[in-house]
């Protein structure tokens, strides 16, 4: 993944790539999980062999739309009598906001016995579900970690608003909001490996920092889904995504 996000605050679907060396739509189009296509039509590129370094190319919304940053599915409700909105959300652990904003509710909807409205249900836990180990360290205390559909990272239970910390030393290339992942840092390491550190509050670090293994990249938020604090942690070398477990650490990094 030779490349980065601007710096900068960026509104939460409003990725944005900068070129690099070497790079093409193609490239660029298969990181993101995009069609060429339309990533040539979102940013007016009509002639992709003059695609220019350092050029600013905003990323469709559908961007990893394949990836699973929840362990939560939407599933079907049959409202019964004596039900309330607030009564629902409750029994489903979530907030009576999340509840309209999810069926596409105004404040004052009314429901009736029949009705069938979206809740939250657990999704099949995937196959290939980490057991956190005592002698591997990851950014946060692990209280639980799961792969992300199709193995493209996993997302680490944690604390809210506990120190990310990084995993290796590196340059921070991206730092800022990233659609659905919350607020990111993608650092890079040596070797060509860049890890993404998704799902933090607020950010300590800026784009253009040299970090060190165990500094602080910033605090972890509330995935807005699950409603629990989850750190979204992805690694790739180039563009390829490979197993945060099985990816590089530094011997020096304290044990988080």
């Amino acid at each position: 993944m030779a490349s980065i996000l601007s710096s900068g605050i960026l509104a939460a679907e409003d990725l944005v790539h900068v070129v690099g060396r070497g790079e093409t739509i193609y490239s660029i189009s298969r990181f993101y999980r995009v069609s060429a296509e339309e990533l040539m039509r979102i940013n007016g590129i009509t002639d992709p062999s003059r695609l220019q370094v350092g050029r600013r190319l905003t990323i469709p919304s559908s961007a990893f739309s394949d990836i699973s940053t929840g362990a939560q599915i939407l599933v079907d409700y049959r409202v019964v009598r004596g039900d309330t909105l607030y009564g629902i959300a409750r029994s489903h652990e979530i907030s009576l906001q999340s509840l309209l904003e999810i069926n596409k509710f105004s404040s004052d909807h009314v429901i009736r016995a029949g009705d069938v409205i979206k809740v939250p249900g657990r999704a099949p836990v995937p196959s290939g579900t980490v057991t956190a180990d005592a002698s591997l360290r990851w950014p946060v205390i692990s209280r639980g970690i799961t792969y992300m559909t199709g193995q493209m990272g996993v997302i680490v239970e944690g604390e809210y608003n506990e120190s990310v910390k990084s995993l290796t030393q590196g340059r921070v290339i991206s730092a800022g909001p990233w659609r659905k992942f919350g607020r990111v840092a993608i650092v890079e390491a040596a070797g060509g490996y860049f890890y993404m550190y998704g799902g933090c509050e607020t950010l300590s670090v800026s784009v253009g920092d040299t970090i060190t293994p165990g500094m602080e990249v910033g605090k972890l938020g509330v995935n807005a889904v699950s409603e629990r604090p989850q750190l979204f942690f992805m690694v790739f070398r180039g563009d390829t995504p490979i197993d945060p477990a099985k990816a590089p650490r530094a011997a020096s990094n304290a044990r988080t």
